[in-house]
């Protein structure tokens, strides 16, 4: 019956819209708990799309059938109409007797501490021990593949996670035409697809699918009008000779090492080394199998190739931008395991599983009771890591974190261990600082904190570039017959001593 499947379709979705308000009125503190309630929002509104669509197909009755059944229930007798849905209901559980009832309400109702929740295993599978429930990236695999390209040099972790994004020299140092490699196309390929998961796991709820549709329609603006980074038209190695004064413009340009030569005679003898004869050998390798490397127009397939990996090194560098957060904290997080033995790094790992998986008290006495078991024993006021807890005593005193190192310059804001007074020197807050006392060079200005001593260093600074602009006007050079230059004072008190 199209009306009872009509009526399904309604309740489903009245049902699902309830458990959707249920669900989004609370707020958990833990990261996968929200995930859990944000991935079954998310699933709830993929129902409720295919149900609509369904019940639309219904309302709009492109075949009649909706119309002639109103017609048979509205004309005929009613009862009789009435019995024979009755009688094939019964018919169909007379064959089958076990058909089990799908109850939509206990189906979508918020399930009690109790009863536990059955998405649950589904979100501690969807990210690894590294990841810690979307907190960070986890690239190892992929640093690991980036290591094993030809050309690459090799970068530690930390190093690959500020440096993934980038695709241009020096940060990158493979060459255009080796980045049409398949290796290089797969590795690309395996970036993009993890970052694009990783946002999909970690934000459910966006409308991720129109954010990926403005990254094309950019990309595509940038191609045409030649704006990719790495992949303009006047890119060394892109298949057109390069002039010899590219670089700088001042020196000799080897197309062969794409590198430039100050003097004539440096560039004459590398030609006979063997650096240049293997890159020359390479390029010579590449132009026969690519086609010739002056040619102004390339073949199509190589063109859409490139256009490929562009585009996934150009998604690449937005999707990175997206997660910068994401990005910052697995720098941090990798520093911070760097410092720790593997015990240590096991027992936190079982110590996060314990918390994740262990479940939540049965019965809640009263509000007194669940403050007193969510108290967390810090005597010492140590500082809270990233789970709440805190950190072990020996971390505190390794970094030193009990030293204050107050800026006067900052506002006499207090800095707690040398690690973070040391970073704040190229942060904000004192470079305002700097400025607002008329400093521009803030470079030269470390480990000044007092506001009368960065004056007094900025007052001599200036002082000594006066003195030296005044002295380098009035030197006067002055040559003997051999040639030889010299100050006109040095001039005279040789003449005088019969030495010229």
């Amino acid at each position: 019956m199209l009306l009872e499947d009509q009526r399904f379709l309604s309740e489903d979705i009245e049902r699902l819209e309830s458990a959707i308000a249920d669900r989004i009125g609370e707020e958990p503190k833990h990261i996968r708990d929200r995930l859990n309630r944000d991935h079954q929002v998310s699933g709830f509104l993929t129902r409720i799309q295919d149900q609509s669509k369904r019940l639309l197909d219904i309302y709009h009755d492109a075949e009649g059938l909706r119309t002639k059944e109103v017609e048979a229930i509205s004309t005929g007798d009613p009862f009789e109409e009435f019995y024979k849905h009755l009688g094939e209901i019964k018919d169909f559980h007379r064959r089958y007797p076990n058909e089990p009832v799908e109850n939509l309400e206990r189906a979508y109702k918020r399930k009690a501490p109790g009863e536990g929740e059955s998405a649950t295993a589904e979100v501690d599978n969807m990210f690894t021990g590294e990841e810690a429930f979307g907190k960070f990236l986890d690239l190892t695999t992929l640093h690991e593949d980036y290591l094993n390209l030809a050309g690459v040099k090799r970068l530690s972790y930390l190093q690959y996670l500020d440096s993934f994004d980038v695709f241009t020299p020096p940060q990158c140092p493979i060459k255009r035409p080796d980045k049409t490699t398949d290796h290089y196309f797969a590795y690309v390929g395996r970036l993009v697809a993890y970052l694009e998961d990783f946002l999909r796991r970690t934000a459910p709820l966006q409308d991720l699918d129109k954010l990926f549709s403005t990254f094309d329609a950019a990309f595509d603006t940038a191609w045409q009008s030649d704006a990719v980074p790495g992949w303009t038209k006047d890119t060394p190695g892109s298949g057109i000779a390069a002039p010899t004064t590219e670089g700088t413009g001042e020196g000799i340009w080897c197309p062969d090492c794409l590198k430039e030569f100050k003097n004539d005679n440096v560039y004459k003898a590398h030609l006979s080394g063997k650096k240049h004869l293997k890159a020359a050998e390479a390029r010579k390798t590449n132009s026969d199998t690519n086609g010739s490397s002056s040619a102004p127009n390339p073949s199509p397939v190589h063109h859409l190739k490139e256009r490929a990996i562009a585009e996934r090194e150009f998604r690449i560098a937005k999707l990175a931008s997206t997660l910068s957060s994401e990005r910052v904290a697995t720098r941090i997080n990798v520093e911070r395991k760097q410092g720790m033995t593997e015990r240590e790094r096991q027992m936190e790992l079982d110590a996060l599983f314990a918390e994740t998986t262990s479940d939540l008290p049965a019965a809640r006495d009263s509000d007194s009771d669940s403050d007193s078991s969510e108290k967390i024993y810090n005597p010492l006021k140590l500082p809270l890591a990233w789970d709440g807890k805190p950190i072990p005593y020996w971390l505190y005193k390794l970094h030193g974190l009990g030293v204050e190192f107050p800026c006067e310059i900052c506002g006499n804001f207090v800095y707690m261990g040398r690690r973070a007074f040391d970073k704040h020197f190229n942060e904000a807050r004192h470079i305002y600082g700097l400025k607002c006392l008329g400093v521009t060079n803030t470079g030269l200005f470390r480990e000044i904190t007092g506001i009368e001593d960065a004056l007094k260093l900025w007052e001599k600074i200036v002082r000594d570039k006066r003195v030296e602009g005044g002295k380098g006007e009035g030197v006067v050079q002055m040559e003997d017959a051999e040639g030889n230059v010299m100050p006109e004072k040095v001039y005279y008190d040789l003449q005088k001593q019969g030495l010229l």
